[in-house]
């Protein structure tokens, strides 16, 4: 049997901060595991984060009007991107599991990690217009976010402070995860360590442990199936009327993102089959 390959996206400045001792945490379990590890260190590398026309060797096909997108696509297929984001493909072709781990920073990823995904998902090889939410080259791929907050959980809760952490979660795991065609486990939270004693730290992390030992065994998030849309109407991309017909029995949306102007479903983002 071929060894089994994680790739780990680390998006933290500090070697000794909590994000680094919970990418350990990985990088020891799924080694006794038996898996092969990667991991990409974006600050240790100086991952450039800039998506400009550096990352095509060449000439462009089009230097009157740049367009990055269609640039890079061409790029991809004749051999020309730049080495710092081939080298990016090729670990993500290899995994099995893809854990992002990072720091909240304003409600989403640091710049760094944002760059990571707007260089290396490459249009044409992480999606395409005909392959929205449904990449055949990701869709055996299970891919997570892993993340510390500054806040404590009471204040992501639907009526605390900073709102539902349900809604934070849907632009990067729908927009970003699901979107390339990945299986979305539930994300790993790590609420407030900073803000915490040791005790309480080290029991964060022992609890990543204990979940890293059957993570591959969980069952993804819930996203609707892109046959759920009507993708050929003059009005195009929506809920297909009978759908939102057997919808109207259910109290509430079928996701965060897809609530039809109902209550959201409860973890939606954050519990695997989490809609009642």
């Amino acid at each position: 049997m071929a060894q089994k390959t994680a790739l780990i996206v680390f998006a933290h400045q500090n070697p000794a901060s909590f994000n680094a001792a919970a990418r350990d945490v990985a990088v020891q379990e799924l080694k006794a595991q038996g898996y092969r590890v990667l991991v990409s260190d974006l600050y240790a590398m100086k991952f450039r984060p800039a998506a400009t026309r550096d990352d095509v060797k060449g000439e462009l096909k089009n230097p009157d009007q740049f367009e990055y997108g269609n640039e890079t696509m061409l790029a991809l297929k004749e051999n020309r991107l730049s080495d710092d984001i081939v080298a990016e493909h090729q670990k993500i072709i290899e995994a099995e599991l893809i854990i992002f781990q990072f720091p909240l920073y304003w409600f989403s990823v640091p710049a760094i990690l944002k760059g990571w995904f707007d260089r290396v998902m490459t249009r044409s090889f992480a999606y395409s217009l005909a392959e929205m939410y449904n990449n055949p080259r990701f869709e055996e791929k299970k891919a997570m976010l892993s993340f510390s907050t500054g806040a404590s959980q009471i204040m992501f809760q639907p009526d605390g402070f900073h709102g539902d952490i349900n809604v934070v979660l849907w632009p990067l795991q729908n927009g970003i995860l699901r979107f390339c065609g990945f299986q979305v486990l539930a994300p790993q939270i790590f609420y407030s360590p900073a803000h915490n004693p040791p005790a309480v730290r080290t029991s964060m992390l022992e609890g990543w442990r204990a979940r890293l030992k059957g993570l591959m065994l969980e069952k993804p998030l819930s996203f609707p199936s892109v046959e759920l849309f009507d993708l050929n109407s003059q009005d195009g991309f929506r809920l297909k009327p009978e759908v939102k017909k057997e919808q109207e029995k259910h109290k509430f949306g079928i996701t965060t993102g897809h609530h039809l102007g109902k209550p959201l479903p409860p973890d939606n983002q954050t519990k695997a089959g989490s809609r009642k």
